[in-house]
């Protein structure tokens, strides 16, 4: 079932010529939220179709989720008949969104000027590695490469002892919240005005603006206060606590969580050095070695209890396969199982809650090129070439 005409998003058409995630995600989103999202992909398809496992080849599940509820039409960009369903398609949408490098977009014919002059009420969305105002904008960009240009291998040296990146594609993902959001305050923009206008969001940007929340510190000021690190989030004890059979994760951080804690276990080190945060806050490494020596001596059972009666912030350890059989997730409805081609998937669901316009997950991921005809047809224009290669469209 399609969410297309429900959610808050219902009426908004997106031409989406992204790839790989961020991207993707964005749009995914969008789609969730009622967007009729129509993703152009060249004859071989989108490369994520590929890189991870699903029911048939070009169905990965990466794909398979941040493309869900999306209709799907290829179009070889090369050639004027592509051109052709491509200008046809911006006339009659709201949002344009891609993630190509900026020269390789206008080599096309569809710089932000270009499409603009077709619709000029459209938003327009780059989905760039690195800005176009500096010396990187034409560099390359993946997730692991940005990831060690804005500093997450660094602090999670200080954590284990030598750089990794996190277990996570995380600057796509940021990169892509960012991008839906720049996008929906380009609409809102749009809604009150009447103006379109260029978006730009850039990867490196996106994640030096992530990891400065905290990590900027002292070295905002001027002169520096201090290193460019928050030293809570990087101290080599902050990790989940051994428990006596197994792990907890807890904080125990502000003043009334501490004092419930010391007057429910009394742990011998307990003294007025560690009796507020912001004596806390200098020597937490101190702190969170000298709550490791105490929680191991109970089991995980035990202290998840007691920490719920204290109302102390605690959770046992997950893995990803868990959430599938979380409790709570269950409670909330979170996961939607939606038929498909080739059977049923459980989608991860829409994470957030409208009293009025809910979204949901919008449906299956088109195979390559399911929805050309249909899309042609909306347009007026009809198929015109086949072959091994390409499917193309011209006008009528």
């Amino acid at each position: 079932m399609s969410s297309r005409g429900s959610g808050p998003l219902a009426g908004v058409r997106v031409v989406d010529l992204t790839a790989m995630v961020m991207g993707p995600y964005c749009t995914q989103i969008m789609a969730d939220m009622g967007a009729d999202v129509i993703k152009v992909e060249p004859p071989q398809g989108d490369d994520t179709r590929y890189v991870s496992v699903g029911p048939v080849r070009g169905m990965g599940g990466v794909f398979v989720n941040v493309n869900r509820g999306k209709r799907g039409i290829t179009v070889d960009l090369r050639s004027d008949s592509g051109k052709a369903v491509l200008r046809a398609l911006i006339e009659r949408a709201d949002v344009f969104i891609h993630s190509m490098r900026s020269k390789a977009v206008a080599r096309l014919g569809f710089s932000y000027d270009e499409v603009a002059a077709i619709n000029p009420g459209i938003v327009y969305t780059n989905c760039y590695g690195y800005g176009r105002r500096g010396p990187n904008r034409d560099l390359p960009a993946y997730d692991d490469t940005i990831q060690a240009a804005c500093g997450l291998p660094f602090v999670q040296e200080q954590l284990t002892g030598e750089p990794n990146y996190v277990g996570t594609i995380m600057a796509d993902k940021v990169a892509g919240l960012t991008a839906l959001y720049a996008t929906m305050m380009a609409l809102f923009h749009r809604e009150r005005t009447g103006e379109g206008q260029e978006v730009e969001v850039a990867m490196f940007e996106t994640m030096a603006s992530f990891m400065l929340v905290e990590h900027a510190n002292g070295a905002m000021f001027d002169p520096p206060l201090g290193p460019a690190v928050y030293p809570r989030t990087v101290a080599p004890n902050r990790r989940p606590y051994r428990t006596s059979d197994g792990y907890i994760a807890a904080l125990i951080y502000n003043d009334k969580h501490w004092a419930a804690f010391m007057e429910a276990v009394r742990p011998p080190w307990r003294s007025d050095l560690y009796a507020t945060l912001e004596r806390r806050a200098r020597q937490i490494d101190t702190v969170y070695a000298l709550l490791a020596d105490t929680l191991a001596q109970r089991t995980t059972a035990e202290w998840l209890d007691l920490f719920r009666e204290l109302e102390i912030p605690a959770a046992s350890l997950s893995s990803p396969a868990m959430l599938f059989d979380d409790e709570h997730l269950d409670a909330v409805g979170f996961f939607e199982t939606v038929e498909t081609p080739h059977g049923p998937v459980r989608f991860p669901g829409v994470p957030t809650w409208f009293s009025r316009t809910p979204g949901r997950v919008a449906g299956p991921a088109p195979e390559l090129g399911a929805d050309t005809d249909e899309v042609l047809d909306e347009l007026g224009l009809a198929l015109v070439e086949v072959n091994a290669d390409t499917e193309r469209a011209g006008p009528v």
